[in-house]
């Protein structure tokens, strides 16, 4: 199968289970795998027809700013299940970092894997 990615998207949120943390916005780091059959959208030339990259991004932003979780798993969880509920996306892989939240890392968080019809 075919893979359309999103590298790299920042987006700012209120996330963390610590006193400051719920008083700031921090930036997320986005990495994000879909599965989709590239073959309709290269024979047609025809955005319609493709898994639209610019619309998943302005759906993740729009979500992830409005929401406060506590924990980035949860986070991780909700924006999977958008990409393959909205985007009719088969399989996804996601990759949330959160940079700066351990002393001497880059980053930390989590990677998922979800495909429709998985628990």
């Amino acid at each position: 199968m075919d893979k359309v990615f999103i590298e790299g998207l920042e987006i700012e949120a209120l996330i963390g289970i610590y006193d400051w943390e719920r008083r700031i916005r921090q930036p997320l780091r986005f990495d994000i795998e879909m599965a989709f059959d590239n073959r309709v959208p290269a024979a047609t030339d025809d955005i319609g027809d493709t898994l639209d990259y610019k619309a998943v991004s302005k759906r993740l932003i729009q979500y992830v700013s409005e929401s406060s979780f506590g924990l980035v798993e949860t986070l991780a969880e909700r924006c999977a299940e958008i990409i393959l509920r909205e985007f009719s996306v088969q399989h996804v892989r996601l990759k949330l970092s959160k940079p700066g939240a351990v002393r001497g890392a880059i980053a930390v968080g989590v990677m998922i894997e979800r495909g429709r019809g998985q628990d």
